[in-house]
């Protein structure tokens, strides 16, 4: 075994990118990024779209700018969930819809006309979500379903560079079409939904080389790399970088999304676990990622971005130190009511909200940002102890990993609410876990434990502890 290793992560998020390298030694983990791009959907007439060709070329700009810097051993890709690119013949057919296209809210409808989703609950283990695949597959005119095969955002990024279609495990779990006992497809839900199965390919596990850069991709990186697959959902790879113990914690992957729960041996499939809308996502080595979607730091970062457009733009490290000398909110809000999940003027949404209940409306932009950081402080505490309970886990401490681990008040406020410990960090844990997928695939990582353990010697974290 060599004493060193470097690998490359793709890292798509739903507002960025990153390309990152990851250097593996016998006692560290360290990253450097080498490309970072913005990423947002755009509005075409057909609805709400991703711009995969541009993620694409930039993936590429910074894999050939890895690639100049050192021998890299291999790539992978991690990305978002549910958002997915039809394939006919070696060809992308139109551009993928975005999450947040209101599509989805339709397809549920006629979607549990024919299955309830109590039964969708028992089969696949997902909690309701409007834009989930099943339920944008429901929107798709037939001819599309009659495409070769169904790709997930970074599985048709594993396409694009290496000419290679596969379903990764971890992404394949949060289509809705997966038996989340067996964590292969369900073909007799995609038979009742009229899905065809030929759609999809028998699911990959994280860490497998699929093959090596191939044609265009190979030669505009100067490279012949090998092509392995991460945790493909940033969630998963997120999770195995978590340094936890997974019998006494709970963990927060912040970033535009909360994802709130802990690692499970093995689905939760109760009926308490239903009615508190807790999904069962597929995990490395055979464990279930239970958890619950929270809005995460989309609400406070969609109102930055209104500010900016409105002449009023401020910093987010000074804007939350100012807010940490509010005063707590008389009320908060309810962080994930559908009012705030699409893009839009997230400012007056919120003021919307509030005098719909009569509640007061902040008048400083720092009080502002106190209400929406206190109320996804108390969505996550919430849920936390919600996840504990349906799962008998004793949570200990939480583990908060993402961007929203450099938020200092959100994690000292989750503290307080939940009442239990929060680690912070690390924030790069998406890429970590991108990279530590692939070293176990080369045979150098050991299990996830081991792998927390060398996280954990190679980030630092800060603990917040409840004032009483």
């Amino acid at each position: 075994m060599p004493a060193s290793l470097s690998v490359a992560a793709i890292d798509l998020g739903a507002t960025s990118g990153r390309v990152m390298i990851g250097r593996l030694t016998r006692d560290r983990l360290d990253l450097t990024q080498v490309a970072r791009f913005a990423n947002h959907p755009v509005a075409l007439p057909s609805g709400l779209h991703w711009d995969v060709v541009h993620l694409y070329a930039e993936a590429l700009a910074g894999l050939r700018a890895a690639a100049a810097s050192e021998e890299l051993a291999s790539v992978a890709v991690d990305a978002w969930a549910v958002d997915y690119g039809l394939v006919r013949d070696g060809a992308l057919q139109g551009v993928p819809f975005a999450y947040r296209d209101a599509r989805g809210a339709r397809g549920a409808e006629r979607v549990h006309a024919q299955v309830p989703f109590a039964s969708l609950y028992e089969r696949t283990g997902l909690q309701f979500l409007p834009f989930t695949t099943l339920y944008q597959l429901a929107t798709e005119p037939p001819a599309a379903l009659t495409a070769d095969r169904l790709l997930m955002i970074p599985d048709l990024m594993t396409y694009w560079l290496s000419g290679e279609a596969v379903n990764e495990v971890t992404n394949a779990s949060t289509t809705g079409l997966m038996d989340a006992r067996t964590r292969t497809w369900d073909a007799v839900l995609m038979a009742r939904l009229g899905i065809p199965s030929g759609l999809v390919g028998t699911p990959v596990e994280p860490g497998v080389q699929v093959g090596v850069l191939r044609g265009a991709a190979a030669r505009h990186v100067g490279a012949e790399v090998p092509v392995l697959t991460a945790a493909s959902h940033d969630t998963a790879s997120a999770v195995l970088a978590v340094p936890m113990d997974p019998d006494r914690a709970a963990y927060i992957s912040c970033g535009t999304w909360g994802l709130v729960g802990v690692e499970a041996s093995a689905p939760i499939l109760t009926e308490q676990a239903r009615a508190a809308n807790f999904t069962n996502e597929a995990g490395v080595e055979g464990t279930t990622r239970f958890l619950r979607n929270v809005m995460g730091l989309w609400v406070l970062t969609e109102t930055l971005r209104a500010w900016e457009q409105a002449g009023r733009g401020v910093a987010l490290t000074a804007i939350v130190e100012e807010a940490a000398a509010e005063p707590t909110p008389d009320a908060l809000l309810d962080i994930d009511d559908d009012a705030f999940l699409a893009p839009g003027d997230m400012p007056a949404r919120i003021e919307a909200w509030l005098r719909e209940r009569s509640l007061a409306v902040p008048q400083s932009q720092a009080g502002l940002v106190r209400l929406i950081v206190e109320s996804l402080a108390q969505a996550f505490a919430r849920a936390v102890w919600a996840v504990a309970e349906l799962s008998g886990i004793g949570v200990e401490r939480i583990h908060l990993v993402g961007g929203g681990s450099r938020n200092a008040l959100l994690c000292q406020l989750t503290a307080e609410y939940a009442g239990l410990p929060v680690v912070a960090g690390p924030v790069e844990a998406t890429a970590l876990g991108n990279v530590a997928a692939q070293a176990q695939g080369l045979g150098w990582g050991g299990d996830r434990a081991a792998l927390r353990a060398l996280v954990a010697a190679s980030t630092p974290m800060r603990t917040y502890v409840p004032s009483q």
